[in-house]
């Protein structure tokens, strides 16, 4: 099984976000937050219209004070650690969380089969 590498996780600082685009289609498909030690990646599309972008620019998916990932278009708040729509349109949906690797050297990959399987 293939995988691509996202770069390393001293990448994303703490407490942020970033935005992929595997297929260099020319917007980020799917995005990353970290949180510590931990990343948390999920596809970019708000569930409530199901082919929204999420920020407002990119690499922009936090809210100011970087509690909750948001969706500009519909002020949507949703858990960084597993995806819940908390506030917003979507209550009680999830953004579809995405599996990564993360290497003893702290590399970031993904899987080609993941890259297939969410579309991405």
């Amino acid at each position: 099984m293939g995988k691509l590498w996202l770069g390393n996780v001293s990448d994303i600082a703490d407490g942020q976000a970033k935005g992929f685009d595997p297929n260099h289609s020319g917007s980020d498909t799917f995005f990353i937050v970290r949180q510590g030690n931990e990343l948390f990646a999920y596809v970019d599309i708000c569930p409530h219209y199901n082919d929204t972008s999420l920020p407002w620019k990119r690499h922009h998916y936090l809210d100011s004070a970087s509690d909750y990932i948001v969706c500009a278009a519909h002020g949507a708040l949703f858990e960084i650690n597993n995806g819940d729509c908390v506030q917003g349109p979507c209550k009680g949906q999830k953004l579809s969380k995405i599996p990564l690797e993360v290497s003893s050297q702290q590399e970031i990959w993904i899987s080609l089969t993941t890259i297939k399987e969410f579309n991405l």
